[in-house]
């Protein structure tokens, strides 16, 4: 069947042929078979050329594609993990700023109490050496009026030129600190 359909056209392509052949040189069955045969060779270099090189490319768009959908998922997780690094430094700048004006704070009232101690012990201890220079100082005079009183009695004892008795030294030992407290 194929056969008397390329059969029928070259006859008709003969036909046609007497006129064209004659002022242009084309022959009906030559163009004919050349188209025929440019259809094929188009028909075999796309199905076998340049379709598989399209779906390629095709495929490589999709590829693209999807990788510049990545790209921005990507970017925008790196935006938001940034956000949230700079928050979680932020915060712990926040946090170790509180935590140094807290340990300022603590070494200042520290300090102040440590300061408060030192004075409360530098009083009590100028109190209590007041207090033992007052004792030292009334033991003191009491030694010296109790030196003068017997120096006093020596005194008269050998004033007198007699040895006076030890009631007598008494009353003048007490007679003598007497006169010596008034003072």
């Amino acid at each position: 069947m194929t056969g008397d359909f390329f059969t029928l056209i070259l006859a008709q392509a003969d036909a046609a042929n007497s006129g064209l052949t004659d002022t242009f040189g084309i022959y009906w069955n030559t163009l004919i078979a050349q188209i025929i045969n440019f259809v094929l060779v188009v028909t075999v270099i796309y199905y076998l050329g340049i379709r598989p090189v399209l779906r390629t490319i095709d495929l490589r768009q999709d590829k693209i594609a999807e990788s510049l959908k990545n790209a921005e998922e990507i970017k925008v997780r790196m935006a938001e993990t940034e956000a949230q690094q700079k928050e979680i430094l932020d915060n712990a700048s926040r946090e170790a700023k509180q935590t140094l004006e807290e340990a300022r704070q603590a070494a200042k009232a520290y300090q102040e109490k440590q300061t408060a101690e030192t004075n409360q012990r530098i009083t009590e201890m100028m109190e209590k050496a007041e207090q033992a220079i007052e004792q030292e100082r009334k033991k003191m005079v009491a030694e010296v009026r109790e030196e003068i009183a017997r120096l006093v009695v020596l005194t008269s004892t050998r004033v007198l030129g007699s040895e006076l008795g030890e009631e007598q030294k008494s009353r003048f030992t007490q007679k003598a600190t007497e006169e010596l407290q008034k003072n």
